[in-house]
């Protein structure tokens, strides 16, 4: 490694993540998924980058094939990278060496590695990436620190999976770059997409160089301070410095990603001013700027989010990547403070519009997730179904770079505190109180309620187990208080330690269990999972007057092919009986939620509601997610 800079005193996160090379999972729901990302997702994803030249363009940079670069998007080479991450995480095949010496084929001696404008820098693919011919002169859209950013990321998933330095040399070398001409008394041109802060942060902790968490810093300080350059405006949160900033403004993708990197610099450097920010942000996101689905941006032009409450349902964005990048940022916030709310809008965000981007054949995708359809309104980029790719697809091949890593979600760890965070059966191997731990976990979640944990410690320990009580259980069904359920409440969760009842503290949204454990301890919970009404804050104008159906952390929805091919006069009224069938799914399982609802002529007529997440795998119609009450 390179020589360590410990120039200051570096923190943590206080709760460390156990590693999806340390979690197993079962079969099931998640492992169906990520099953379909292994042997379908990625060879595809692979295929269309091969045929649109993604390959070609580092042979082309480096002079060994020639023409003119391929592609339209400034950023195409950070879907190479993107898939280079996800198919490190799967421990697929590849990235072979092969795929890793063509990168390096297209690096510039000094580390630079932008391969359109390597090739032809007064010709970029877009008119907006800048044709100024300097290096990060045309930042504002020239995507070249956020090319640089996913292979930093791409670099540090792949030495951890292989152990293997032919990515992380050629990432390490632009890093250095980078650190050379970014900084005091340098260039001051922040980034114009975010994800190089986050990026510089992986090879941080892999090389402990301070000077890559040093310029995290500098590009997060960089926001809202002019100094004479142009600014990027509310776009990408560049209108205010960020210590200061309060509301989430701008490009959904780019602010999550900022938030993310911002979170990740006040953790390591102790800047209690951005964890404050941090906090501020998310606070303004859950309570006015949240879709009952985690997906968030409300307009389509400039693919924004919208003013407080401005949650239109036909006309909803909530780009894939948008929700990629929110669970990454609850993710960090959980990490300092290990309180529930952030997991539960991880869930809420994964479960519904994060998988509602990838069909369940695996090979086909949305851009973006309404909630609402009306079969004719072209909303996926100009498409009105899911489509096997796009000419932007960043979306699938985050999708490819994301959903490898979810056992990693799973649990965590803090001194003598375990985290159970999320549901999935199978087993994982950690450490609570210096005394290695194996957990099993038996569950048919999400279409089942019951969860048994057993608890295996390499000998009797005293440690605290943290079960995750999901917040959908309670009053609302994501944090922020912006979904409500008005019907009475099921059951509460019960809790049981080796078959008797249990009464134990809950903290931050877990019940907290101290005690000296030993192997074969089993806690068990049954959450009470059961079709659910829920309205929004009659703030939100596009769904007052109307209800949505839950199960669980489940958002449902309804779909013309059930109905007659058409919604109209479907509606959900108080009293309605819901019903829990089962119904064939590809991702292990599947339920509906099934109703006698009025037809508005005296008599009832059948409901038939999906999960959100499986909507247009059987061609474009209609489909909501709200309905009226009346």
């Amino acid at each position: 490694m390179r020589r360590k800079n410990r120039s200051a005193a570096i923190r943590e996160y206080p709760i460390t993540p156990v590693g999806a090379d340390r979690v197993s999972l079962g079969p099931g729901f998640l492992r169906t998924l990520l099953e379909t990302v292994r042997t379908k997702t990625i060879p595809h994803v692979r295929e269309r980058c091969a045929t649109e030249g993604r390959f070609d363009n580092f042979l082309i940079a480096g002079g060994e094939k020639p023409g003119p670069v391929r592609g339209l998007m400034p950023f195409d080479d950070s879907d190479v990278y993107k898939l280079v991450e996800g198919a490190s995480r799967s421990l697929v095949d590849f990235p072979d060496p092969v795929l890793a010496e063509t990168i390096k084929t297209g690096q510039e001696p000094d580390g630079y590695l932008t391969t359109w404008f390597t090739v032809d820098p007064g010709h970029p693919p877009a008119p907006w990436a800048g044709d100024s011919g300097k290096r990060w002169a045309g930042e504002a859209g020239s995507h070249e620190l956020y090319n640089s950013g996913h292979l930093f990321e791409a670099a540090a998933a792949h030495f951890r999976a292989t152990g293997k330095r032919t990515l992380l040399d050629v990432a390490l070398k632009n890093a250095d770059l980078l650190v050379g001409s970014f900084g005091p008394g340098k260039l001051a041109v922040p980034p114009g997409h975010q994800i190089v802060e986050q990026g510089l942060v992986s090879l941080y902790r892999i090389t402990e160089n301070r000077a890559y968490l040093d310029l995290a810093r500098f590009f997060i300080y960089l926001r809202g301070r002019r100094d004479g350059r142009e600014s990027y405006g509310e776009y990408a949160q560049d209108h205010l410095p960020a210590a200061r900033q309060r509301a989430v403004v701008g490009h959904a993708v780019r602010a999550v990603y900022f938030y993310a990197g911002m979170t990740d610099v006040a953790a390591l450097t102790g800047d209690r001013s951005l964890l404050r920010a941090s906090f501020r942000l998310w606070r303004d996101l859950v309570r006015s700027k949240l879709y009952l689905t985690g997906g968030l941006g409300a307009r389509r032009e400039r693919e924004a989010v919208g003013g407080r409450f401005e949650l239109p349902n036909r006309t909803a964005y909530c780009e894939t990547c948008a929700a990629i990048g929110s669970v990454a940022w609850n993710r960090r916030l959980f990490l300092l403070t290990g309180d529930g709310r952030y997991y539960d809008l991880i869930e809420g965000t994964l479960y519904n519009c994060l998988l509602a981007g990838l069909g369940l054949d695996g090979t086909s995708f949305f851009y973006v997730n309404p909630l609402e359809a009306d079969g004719d309104f072209a909303f996926n980029q100009g498409a009105r179904e899911r489509s096997p790719w796009f000419d932007c697809p960043c979306c699938a091949t985050n999708l490819v770079r994301f959903l490898p890593s979810l056992p990693g979600l799973v649990y965590a760890s803090e001194k003598d505190r375990l985290h159970v965070n999320l549901f999935a059966p199978g087993s994982a191997r950690l450490e609570a109180a210096g005394t290695p731990v194996t957990v099993d976990q038996e569950t048919d979640y999400p279409w089942g309620g019951s969860v048994r944990l057993t608890i295996n410690p390499e000998r009797p320990a005293r440690f605290t187990v943290r079960l995750r009580i999901p917040g959908w259980t309670g009053p609302s069904f994501l944090p922020g208080g912006l979904y409500a359920f008005p019907d009475e409440p099921p059951r509460p969760p019960l809790l049981t330690l080796n078959g008797r009842d249990l009464r134990c503290p809950v903290a931050g949204g877990y019940a907290e269990i101290k005690r000296e454990w030993r192997a074969g301890d089993a806690v068990e919970i049954d959450l009470a999972l059961a079709p659910r009404r829920v309205v929004a804050d009659p703030r939100v104008a596009a769904d007052r007057g109307r209800a949505a159906l839950t199960c669980g952390p489940l958002v449902y929805c309804v779909e013309g092919i059930d109905h007659g091919g058409s919604l109209d006069g479907l509606s959900l009224p108080a009293g309605v009986e819901l019903e829990l069938v089962r119904r064939a799914d590809e991702r292990g399982g599947g339920r509906a939620i099934t109703a006698r609802v009025p037809d508005g002529n005296g008599g009832t007529r059948s409901l038939f509601a999906v999960p959100y997440y499986a909507w247009a795998n059987r061609g474009p119609g209609p489909m909501k997610v709200w309905l009226p009450r009346r």
